[in-house]
């Protein structure tokens, strides 16, 4: 059957005023940010909280396998998120979808700051803790596919690229703010932090989600999916016809989009409880890694993005998986040092790399599906790939235990992950399709 991606797209133009484009690309770098925010919050808790107060019950390694175990829950359900999501965003519109993810993200994660813990109320504490990870994933799971699609489809062709890198800056925002508050808190005494300090950052997801709501409620729909609805051109069941007519494409898109995630879960969630519980570094060191690594991340987006208008998203994603791989063993011999300064540059160093294929992912995703399938493809791609390498941290953890605490185990993750995604670039910077020209009408 005929790939939709394939067939001639009319040749005019769609008109859209310059002031409505940068409106909307500042609206999804902020729900955006407030996602990751919520996400990074999560993990850092898991490597630091959650594995003593939910699972008190349980030994130090199996309390931290289960805290991860409890963050991967998050990944495996974003693919269903995208299923329903993307099903909203492309029969009914991008902009309906996005109200829904943000609040459903918000509201979750400022619950989980007001969770008891194991000693209060036993085990519903962790299974409490699970469903609410749950509807973090389900709603990120159309989030990043949404805000991304919604900022590329009002972007010029040419200029693609830098909008799809705002989008991925949210990442390293959303890293500052929780690595922000978590290190504050963790200036507490022990006993307080355990007790309500460590609440805080969650709490803090009420106030940041008003704000993102208040900015998104003024969003424009995407001129794109104005067009497709006057065309009647959308797919009655998106999902099913990326899997019938697209499944290629959405492989390719799996692969690119492994390294963005997992490699960067693999150099925070997982680096932050390796130094923590198996070196004995100061927890306080390793999320000061992550903010000092965040600050980093923006100026690499910001050239990644330029970088990919001139030489194409997969040639980036290509340089970022290969890059990646080659220093994933110096990476963790640095870490293994146990010096605080060289656990900082390694952390800096790996997601800086990992950095220069996340941050082309939007570009090369939204490059990859036509625009009647586009929010479903994306997320599905980007999604099912997080649910694949979510667990990431969880499988570095078991491989630790196996192997007495060895680090080549996870350098080994990583460089599995990072080929994959230089093979899903190579041949996705291939497959990528056009859509009608953006013509920005100044007013």
């Amino acid at each position: 059957m005929e790939d939709p991606a394939q067939t001639e797209r009319p040749a005019s133009t769609i008109e859209v005023s310059g002031s409505d484009a940068a409106r909307i690309a500042w609206a999804a770098f902020v729900g955006t940010a407030l996602e990751w925010y919520d996400y990074f919050l999560f993990g850092t808790a898991a490597a630091l909280v959650f594995n003593r107060l939910f699972f008190t019950e349980l030994d130090a390694t199996a309390a931290t396998l289960a805290a991860f175990a409890t963050f991967g829950v998050g990944f495996a359900a974003r693919p269903l998120g995208a299923l329903v999501f993307g099903y909203i965003g492309d029969r009914y519109g991008r902009r309906p979808a996005l109200l829904i993810t943000i609040v459903m993200i918000g509201c979750a994660t400022g619950l989980i700051g007001v969770l008891p813990d194991y000693l209060a109320i036993g085990i519903a504490a962790p299974v409490m803790l699970a469903v609410l990870r749950l509807l973090q994933g389900l709603a990120v799971g159309g989030e990043w596919g949404g805000a991304m699609t919604l900022a590329v489809e009002h972007a010029p062709i040419e200029r693609r690229g830098r909008f799809a890198a705002l989008i991925q800056i949210g990442s390293p925002v959303g890293t500052l703010i929780s690595s922000g508050a978590f290190a504050l808190v963790l200036l507490l005494p022990p006993d307080e932090f355990d007790s309500w300090g460590w609440r805080l950052p969650f709490l803090g997801a009420f106030p940041l989600l008003a704000v993102a709501l208040y900015i998104r409620l003024k969003v424009e729909e995407s001129p794109i999916f104005k067009d497709l609805v006057a065309l009647d051109e959308r797919a009655k069941v998106p999902a099913l016809d990326v899997f019938r007519r697209s499944g290629g494409r959405l492989l390719v898109a799996i692969a690119a989009a492994m390294l963005g995630v997992g490699g960067f879960y693999m150099m925070t969630t997982f680096v932050v409880s390796y130094g923590t519980n198996t070196l004995g570094v100061d927890r306080g060191v390793m999320v000061n890694a992550t903010l000092i690594a965040a600050v980093f991340q923006i100026v690499v987006t910001v050239f990644a993005g330029r970088f990919a208008e001139r030489f194409g998203p997969g040639k980036m994603t290509v340089v970022g998986g290969l890059a990646t791989a080659a220093a994933a063993f110096p990476l963790f011999w640095l870490i293994d040092t146990g010096s605080p300064l060289a656990i900082i540059a390694a952390v800096t160093i790996g997601i800086a790399l990992i950095t220069i294929a996340y941050a082309v992912t939007g570009a090369l995703l939204t490059d990859l599906f036509p625009p009647r399938l586009r929010y479903s493809g994306v997320s599905l791609g980007y999604n099912i790939a997080g649910a694949l390498s979510g667990f990431l941290p969880l499988i570095a953890t078991a491989f630790l235990a196996a192997t007495g605490g060895a680090s080549w185990s996870a350098a080994l993750l990583l460089i599995g992950i990072s080929l994959i995604t230089a093979v899903g670039g190579a041949i996705g910077e291939r497959l990528r399709v056009h859509d009608k020209p953006i013509v920005h009408q100044s007013r």
